[in-house]
């Protein structure tokens, strides 16, 4: 299967490209189910969205927007929970429906629950259009680290150390597990179309083993290989190391 790699040659044109990406999907598919990450390279792609709606406004009274992942034991109103970063980035911007922004609870007694009930919510919905996906540099989408079977679906997985040490300073959670809500590896695999976009020199050698290692857990990335519908969105500094 060849991959679909599209290299953008500045930061400006990556973010714009991503951007219209969304945009297409949403244009093209009035009641499309859209899923967004949040993060540094997120941030901008939502900023766009939100700039290109306004410029040119169009019906979204049937798009549905939701998160890939969640933050479990912070606050909803706290600044790095993801519900609040697309809240502020991008639903709130383009007026999106309260009802049509789907998230999983931040805060729960029972989160195996709140995951059935995420993951039977999109379900519902027709299932996924369009997700876009940041890339970690150790290869992890969503919370998904390395060691994640492929067959895995919405489950609450362990957080990474440097991001469990930012968010416990930045809340001054100390007696609560911090952990991380997501989508798992076969719910990101069954959405229609996919855009992994990945940006910066950290991320090249990564890059390089999602697209051209061995297909394996060790790197869960990789198994966006075998995605029909799969665009690799990179910056020149990323795709540094690909032929």
């Amino acid at each position: 299967m060849k991959l679909k790699i599209t290299v953008a040659e500045n930061e400006a044109e990556f973010d714009r490209i991503a951007a219209e990406r969304i945009i297409q999907e949403m244009q093209n598919n009035p009641k499309a189910v859209v899923g967004l990450s949040t993060g540094q390279t997120t941030k901008n792609i939502h900023a766009i969205v939100g700039e290109l709606y306004q410029l040119h406004p169009f019906d979204i009274s049937n798009i549905t927007l939701f998160g890939l992942d969640e933050l479990t034991n912070v606050p909803r109103e706290y600044d790095g929970a993801c519900y609040t970063m697309i809240k502020n980035q991008i639903a709130d911007i383009i007026g999106l429906k309260k009802e049509n922004f789907i998230m999983p609870p931040t805060i729960s007694d029972d989160f195996e629950r709140e995951c059935r009930i995420f993951q039977k919510t999109l379900e519902d919905r027709g299932g996924i259009d369009f997700q876009i996906l940041g890339l970690g540099t150790n290869g992890h989408l969503g919370f998904n680290q390395p060691g994640t079977p492929f067959e895995q679906e919405t489950w609450v997985s362990k957080m990474d150390e440097v991001l469990e040490a930012r968010v416990r300073k930045e809340t001054g959670i100390t007696d609560k597990e911090l952990r991380g809500l997501t989508l798992g590896i076969k719910n990101i695999m069954h959405a229609r179309k996919i855009l992994l976009a990945a940006k910066g020199d950290s991320k090249a050698e990564i890059v390089k083993r999602m697209l051209y290692g061995p297909i394996s857990v060790d790197v869960p990335a990789s198994i966006l290989q075998l995605h029909p519908y799969c665009e690799f969105l990179l910056d020149a500094a990323s795709a540094k190391h690909i032929h």
